[in-house]
């Protein structure tokens, strides 16, 4: 039953009005002030009641509509669409409304042209032992000075610029066990350095790390990364261009840590916030459960792999 979004009264009230005045002997007045209603609204409600007719409201749509859309055209407007017809070109060829034309593509799904495009194959993968590939990647992130920024307070006037700070993370592709590490930059010399700590962190796992997918970014495709691969006996490999998705671990990693411990708790500086983060990351891999683990702990897939862990 659709009821207008302002209306004081619904079919079960409006019976009783009716019952009141035709059967019960009150006056409009005294059952239209009780209801809560205009009396003129009342009289019609009554009218109604006695003529039998339905209690509930009616559309506001007009019995006539010359103008209105019927199917074939509807079918038209979608047919030029799927050509990449703009909406502007298509309400030009069936002589109607830009507007009219639009709310017809959107209706059917059509509404942006890219929206013709074919969804991309999905390229689900999981490598079979820890270790065989490590995701890394960054997030810039606001320096904490002075207590909370603007997220938390949700007021940006006399913001203080305090500057950047970059979380690393690098994440096991098989047990999606992650190491984080928050860093004053993001250039060639600091990825270089958080990736020999992070395979440091994943050998005392006794995980030894075999490849390292990366983006573009500066820091990862410079001679200093590169050189830090080849001493560790790690092999790179890159994402293509433009396909942010080719590296989605780390970037569904950084999403959870911005929601569930960066931006979920206001913090009085840099090093409070640095600290919780630390803690987070236990909690992530030993203790929160992850859908694609069989709502297991990541770290659980070390120990189902027969791989000997400390806890750090």
């Amino acid at each position: 039953m659709d009821v207008h979004k302002n209306a004081r009264s619904l079919p079960a009230s409006r019976a009783l009005l009716v019952e009141r005045v035709e059967k019960q002997g009150w006056s409009v007045r005294a059952a239209a002030t009780a209801a809560g209603l205009s009396v003129r609204r009342s009289r019609e409600w009554c009218r109604r009641g006695r003529a039998n007719e339905p209690l509930e409201d009616r559309s506001s749509r007009p019995k006539r509509q010359p103008n209105k859309l019927d199917d074939q055209e509807r079918t038209l407007i979608v047919e030029l669409r799927r050509t990449r017809m703009t909406t502007r070109q298509i309400a030009k060829s069936v002589g109607r409304s830009v507007a009219t034309v639009a709310r017809v593509c959107r209706a059917s799904g059509l509404g942006r042209l890219r929206m013709l495009d074919p969804a991309p194959p999905e390229n689900r993968y999981e490598h079979a032992a820890p270790g065989d590939l490590l995701h890394l990647d960054t997030k810039r992130l606001g320096r904490i000075e002075g207590g909370p920024g603007h997220r938390i307070t949700g007021d940006r006037s006399g913001r203080k610029k305090a500057g950047w700070e970059w979380m690393h993370v690098a994440i096991d592709d098989h047990s999606r066990v992650a190491y984080v590490e928050m860093l004053p930059a993001d250039d060639a010399p600091t990825a270089a350095e958080f990736l020999g700590r992070a395979q440091r962190w994943f050998a005392a796992q006794h995980v030894p790390i075999q490849r390292v997918l990366t983006d573009n970014g500066g820091g990862y495709i410079s001679g200093a990364f590169r050189r830090t691969c080849d001493d560790l006996g790690i092999c790179r490999r890159r994402t293509r261009p433009y396909r942010p998705r080719t590296n989605g671990k780390a970037e569904r990693l950084i999403q959870t840590l911005l929601r569930e411990c960066v931006y979920r708790f206001a913090y009085d500086s840099s090093d409070a916030r640095r600290e919780c983060l630390a803690r987070y990351i236990h909690f992530y891999n030993h203790h929160r459960a992850h859908s694609s683990l069989d709502d297991q702990p990541p770290i659980s897939r070390f120990i189902g792999n027969n791989v000997l862990r400390r806890d750090n």
